[in-house]
């Protein structure tokens, strides 16, 4: 691998429309697997292809815990970085999305220190029994709001989302705008998937409180 792959800022014409014309149809119809194998064989077109497909979830991902819009940029060049010179070491176990995402939390938090934002804690991880009440209680209640429904308007949503911390808004915006599965939110975020169930749970609920508060 000779150069690494600018990744472009969402809203520039590159970043919307897919890149460059040849490189996606010489490597587009591939699966994540072969262009990974590729890739580590020192195929730049299968690496670019990658962050094509994977750059617009890595801005959600840091956009989730970081409020600046040029230290997402930033956060989302060196992902592309390490991961460029780490994909050689990657054995493909996990699938290189959560892989890649995992790299896009770490660099967010690493970034966090650096800056002194005091580290949050989380509580124990919760058993499977709590997990269950907690999601009896939801579904009982009958759910939160659909956040992705909200995007049309998107100020609404970081008005509703900023009294959050950083890593529940985060599991929010991975698990009700980008679509994770509360497993693969668990791989990125190294938690027990009960407890992601469980801060989920909680921050629809101060989301709802804050809502009806409105009058919304």
């Amino acid at each position: 691998m000779a150069r690494v792959p600018k990744v472009e800022p969402l809203g520039s014409p590159a970043g919307q429309a897919g890149g460059k014309a040849a490189a996606a149809k010489a490597a587009g119809g591939l699966d994540d697997r072969e262009l990974v194998r590729r890739a580590q064989a020192e195929d730049q077109e299968a690496f670019e292809e990658l962050i094509r497909r994977h750059q617009h979830r890595v801005f959600a991902v840091a956009g989730g815990i970081l409020r600046r819009r040029e230290d997402v940029e930033d956060i989302a060049q060196q992902v592309f970085v390490k991961a460029y010179f780490s994909l050689k070491r990657f054995d493909q176990r996990a699938a290189f999305s959560t892989w890649l995402y995992k790299i896009t939390v770490n660099e967010c938090w690493d970034m966090l220190r650096k800056k002194k934002v005091r580290p949050l804690v989380y509580e124990s991880d919760l058993s499977e029994e709590q997990a269950r009440q907690m999601t009896a209680v939801e579904e009982k209640g009958g759910g939160g709001p659909d956040i992705s429904d909200r995007l049309e308007a998107r100020q609404r949503v970081e008005n509703l989302l900023e009294d959050l911390d950083e890593r529940d808004r985060l599991m929010l915006i991975l698990k009700e705008v980008e679509g994770f599965a509360v497993e693969e939110i668990a791989q990125i975020m190294d938690l027990n998937a009960n407890t992601v169930k469980v801060r989920l749970f909680r921050a629809r609920r101060r989301i709802i409180h804050k809502v009806r508060k409105r009058g919304e």
